[in-house]
């Protein structure tokens, strides 16, 4: 080691979720020394800085779960935080499509959840109406919310970042954290190039989280599991086909969406993702692969049981990922002119979903007390729409830890 620094609060990981709570932290406890550790060289390396961008409205959610609360608390607080900062962002609504009669009860579940999570002017659409607002897409009926945006969550991060730094905090990366261990009411962090010790430590990790919370708790009882995401980008002359956000009617036994259309605020269109395990937790090309991962990943039980239950939606995931033509199909439900050619392949992401033993994959974000840490142990989507909320959460749970 070539250092050693003490600090007050210690945050692992540079997303949107450690960014967030670095913020709050320092904000409920001005003059607390804090830093925020990254491995990568840049922050929103990975989830947040590959995902469509989406400022989600609360739609999908329990009521009366973290994800509701923290999603319409959350959205609340970002839209403040990107007209304070000047970022670009656009509630733009979207509709969420149903294509076959078997979809409408889907509908109809969503909008009461919508409604029960306080969305106001939620809209039935019929067929025409769809139209209306987006003339090449096809469905027998609709909803529309209007309250979800679009936003650039890496220029959010960068906002964080500053705001970290004008409140004292500081930010190394570079940083990969390989241990954490506690000794004498203090935890004790060693990295690729240091070691630290801090009063409390705050584990936002992402596809690494688990990893983190079982050196501190052999006995964790979830895993992550990496499914990656693939994107298509519309071509430019393909791009009058989507004026905004168009999703279809979710499966409700599959915890992922469906592909589907986003419009980016630079004014491109993605289409996806697809959902399909992946072979390393940061592979992000469809060759990459790990052994560790692959071997933690089929070693688990709860995968062999999600195996066994979603063994067939998982082999179309994975039909949609070898043929475009697939892909193309599935987009094709909601927009029927899209063609092969209009699709250019872009950046694919990949989501840290956590398994429990028994084969559940966690719906609710997951958040845990082990010692001095607080861990992140599954924060999917909608984690950067909710991001601020949960940096708030975050914070209630340190006081006491900073106190004793």
């Amino acid at each position: 080691m070539t250092s050693s620094k003490s600090f007050d609060v210690i945050v692992i990981g540079g997303g949107i979720v450690g960014l967030a709570s670095a913020v709050a932290v320092l904000e409920h406890h001005p003059g607390v020394r804090l830093v925020v550790i990254e491995k990568e060289s840049k922050l929103a390396a990975h989830q947040t800085g590959r995902n469509s961008g989406v400022i989600h409205s609360g739609l999908y959610y329990k009521p009366g779960s973290l994800k509701a609360q923290n999603c319409r608390k959350g959205y609340e607080m970002l839209l403040r935080f990107c007209q304070e900062e000047l970022v670009t962002h656009e509630i733009c609504g979207k509709i969420v499509v149903a294509t076959r009669e078997d979809e409408f009860s889907g509908l109809e579940e969503l909008a009461r959840r919508g409604k029960a999570n306080g969305l106001a002017g939620i809209q039935y659409l019929s067929a025409s109406e769809i139209k209306d607002r987006e003339p090449y897409c096809a469905g027998k009926r609709g909803l529309y919310i209007p309250q979800t945006g679009i936003v650039d969550y890496r220029q959010v991060c960068e906002k964080l970042a500053l705001r970290i730094g004008k409140l004292g905090g500081e930010i190394l990366l570079g940083e990969k954290v390989e241990n954490i261990s506690s000794t004498l009411g203090r935890e004790q962090i060693s990295t690729s190039h240091s070691s630290f010790d801090a009063k409390v430590v705050v584990a936002c990790a992402g596809l690494q989280s688990d990893r983190l919370a079982t050196s501190v708790s052999r006995d964790l009882d979830l895993r992550i599991l990496p499914f990656r995401g693939e994107y298509f980008s519309l071509r430019a002359s393909a791009q009058r086909l989507v004026k905004n956000l168009i999703y279809p009617t979710p499966d409700p036994t599959f915890p992922f969406l469906g592909v589907h259309f986003t419009r980016m605020v630079d004014g491109s269109v993605e289409c996806g993702p697809n959902a399909v395990l992946a072979l390393a937790r940061e592979g992000y090309l469809k060759t990459d692969f790990n052994l560790r991962d692959i071997w933690e990943t089929i070693s688990w039980p709860g995968f062999r049981q999600v195996a066994r239950q979603h063994w067939k939606m998982g082999i179309g995931e994975y039909k949609r990922s070898i043929f475009k033509s697939a892909f193309v199909s599935a987009l094709q439900r909601l927009v029927p002119e899209i063609t092969k050619d209009d699709l250019v392949p872009t950046d694919a992401g990949i989501r840290a979903q956590a398994c429990s033993r028994d084969g559940k994959l966690l719906d609710d974000f997951e958040i845990r007390t082990i010692g001095r840490t607080v861990h992140i142990c599954n924060a999917p989507s909608p984690a950067a729409t909710a991001s601020l909320s949960i940096g708030e959460h975050i914070a209630d749970q340190v006081s006491p830890l900073l106190k004793s």
